[in-house]
């Protein structure tokens, strides 16, 4: 990576962390906007039992225990197969879960309830950010870039995954708000922090040669 992208990493990086922070605090202040209430009542206007399978179905990937068993069998896989560097990332995507979990205690926002919104899917913990969405886009993302850095692997199986795993990152944010788990605001700050997740990991995994 030349000077130049590295520059634009870094001050990308540092534009996420900075609207992260921005965002938690105006969370803090304001914990129940009208923005995060209008959203959720436009995304939810449309409330289907079609629409409510097929956003569970988009959401199942980072409930318990499949996001944790989702690493590690990928991780597995990539052990198998002789990927041993591929393999030893897909495990530091779970990482993103502890970075989460800290940012969740330290916030401490309620979830959305039943005089607000329509819920759908009951979860405990707290809202702030979205698990589900942190999760998805640290690690599908993560899974995308292997497909397209990793040219050994037979193009039939590259690119369905990376497909499938580009429609849920897109997906998640809406699946979770429709499903009365999160706020708008939760997603937008759990998309944020996913990225800034996969952004660094990308990084030391492209600067680092070789297989581990």
């Amino acid at each position: 990576m030349n000077d130049r992208r590295k520059k634009i990493l870094f001050r990308t990086i540092a534009g996420l962390a900075l609207g992260f922070a921005i965002l938690t605090v105006l969370v803090l202040l304001f914990p129940l906007s009208f923005i995060d209430r209008g959203v959720s009542h436009r995304i939810q206007h449309y409330d289907y039992p079609i629409i409510d399978q097929f956003m569970g179905f988009v959401s199942w990937f980072g409930n318990s225990p499949q996001s944790f068993l989702s690493v590690i069998i990928t991780a597995l896989v990539f052990f198998i197969f002789k990927y041993k560097k591929e393999g030893w990332y897909i495990l530091a995507t779970g990482f993103s879960g502890v970075v989460m979990t800290l940012v969740k205690l330290a916030v401490n926002r309620p979830r959305p309830t039943a005089d607000l919104v329509r819920i759908v899917q009951k979860v405990r913990f707290q809202s702030f950010p979205s698990g589900h969405t942190v999760f998805y886009v640290a690690f599908f993302g993560f899974l995308i870039l292997l497909m397209y850095q990793l040219k050994s692997i037979p193009k039939y199986i590259r690119t369905p995954v990376a497909i499938f795993s580009g429609f849920l990152v897109f997906m998640v944010p809406f699946s979770r708000v429709y499903l009365g788990a999160h706020w708008f605001t939760d997603v937008v700050a759990g998309f944020m922090l996913g990225l800034l997740c996969l952004l660094v990991l990308s990084y030391q995994y492209l600067k680092t040669p070789g297989k581990v």
